[in-house]
């Protein structure tokens, strides 16, 4: 648990920084300071702060927005059974303290690249909620108009969701090749799971990070079992945020949304000044690899729930503003309210969405073909009008 230092102040007039006013009889705070866990650091002189505050405003839109994608996963997961979700489905439940906090450190001309864990990444980089269910549904009101489905959805500045284990890595390199060539202020995230972490692509594109000094973030989501097998058993090296050898790294707890967020700060600032670092966010999810694996093979139903009690990164977080009075639980349970009619209402839309028409499913394939230019079909007597 964090030790809470609520900031509960009375006006200060003119010249005061905080204020405390009342929501249905609760005192509430404007901002309040939270102590996160020990950040472990690889070749790193200092850390991110261990204190962070955060102010009411961004207390409650964290909360909403984890909660979102929660519900929208959950929602995600039923469709699937149902079969209105086809092919493949990997859900993000347990983890959106990473996208959340890393977004709230971010801008939206930084980029950010991740594997097909993408869902809630989508939604925190501006997809509505439409956007992505009605992706996952393959309706035309999707992000990528149905074409690209769970693992392949993008947005600006987000280059998706790549099916490839570990492919995105020197994507994610090369994204931030192109920001420092341009001489922007910005940099790329790069995400991997723990089970692409042993891959060489991934050390091939630290080297080039490093030799070039680019601006990326590699960050490793280690949610402990790749597809289903524990990192003990498929890594002689568990510490994944010291795999960079000449590369600095930082170990976060990826369940806290405030840690991951100062750590997400203290990094883009880092990799603006010094080249790459990466980070190893601790989390962990609820549901197996993808909606085919039940996640009960390689660990027992009494670890998952005993995670869920003691380490929810959204119930976690409800706590800790409840009692540093930055929200009330009347504000809580609205809020709750809120995102389970939007997400609901998001997905009678994907449902019953229109589905895109045969012959446009050969458009958007080459960036400005030559007129006339014509798609052999998977029959090769097909040749089908490309645009």
């Amino acid at each position: 648990m964090l030790s809470v230092c609520a900031r509960n102040l009375r006006t200060l007039g003119r010249s005061g920084i905080y204020q405390s006013y009342h929501i249905n009889n609760y005192a509430t705070s404007t901002e309040a300071s939270f102590e996160t866990q020990p950040y472990k650091l690889h070749k790193l002189d200092e850390g991110p702060s261990t204190n962070v505050n955060v102010t009411r405003d961004d207390a409650l839109t964290y909360y909403r927005q984890m909660q979102m994608i929660r519900r929208m996963e959950t929602v995600a997961g039923n469709l699937y059974k149902s079969k209105i979700i086809r092919g493949f489905c990997h859900l993000y439940s347990g983890q959106e303290a990473i996208c959340v906090g890393m977004e709230a450190s971010l801008n939206k001309k930084d980029a950010v690249i991740t594997a097909y864990r993408a869902h809630g990444w989508t939604y925190i980089r501006g997809v509505s909620l439409v956007g992505v269910l009605a992706e996952l549904t393959g309706r035309q009101s999707g992000c990528a108009q149905g074409k690209g489905g769970s693992m392949h959805m993008y947005n600006d500045n987000f280059y998706g969701g790549n099916g490839i284990v570990g492919a995105q890595v020197p994507l994610g390199a090369g994204i931030a090749f192109a920001l420092k060539y341009q001489n922007t202020d910005n940099i790329c995230i790069t995400l991997y799971g723990d089970g692409a972490a042993n891959q060489g692509q991934l050390f091939e594109a630290y080297n080039m990070a490093k030799l070039w000094n680019l601006p990326c973030i590699f960050v490793c989501e280690n949610n402990g079992y790749a597809m289903g097998t524990s990192l003990d058993r498929s890594s002689a090296s568990t510490q994944y945020f010291t795999r960079g050898d000449y590369v600095p790294g930082v170990q976060v707890d990826g369940m806290d949304v405030l840690a991951v967020k100062e750590c997400t700060r203290f990094c883009k600032d880092f990799v603006l000044k010094n080249g790459p670092i990466l980070i190893e966010a601790s989390t962990y999810r609820y549901s197996g690899h993808s909606m085919s694996d039940p996640g009960t093979s390689y660990r027992t139903r009494e670890e998952v729930q005993e995670v869920r009690e003691r380490r929810d990164p959204i119930s976690k977080f409800k706590e800790r503003i409840v009692s540093a009075n930055l929200a009330t639980p009347e504000e809580i349970k609205k809020i709750d309210v809120e995102v389970r009619k939007e997400v609901d209402e998001a997905t009678e839309v994907a449902k019953n969405d229109r589905e895109l028409p045969l012959e446009e499913l050969y458009n958007k394939i080459y960036s400005n073909p030559e007129p006339d230019y014509q798609v052999r079909g998977c029959d090769p007597t097909i040749m089908a009008a490309s645009h």
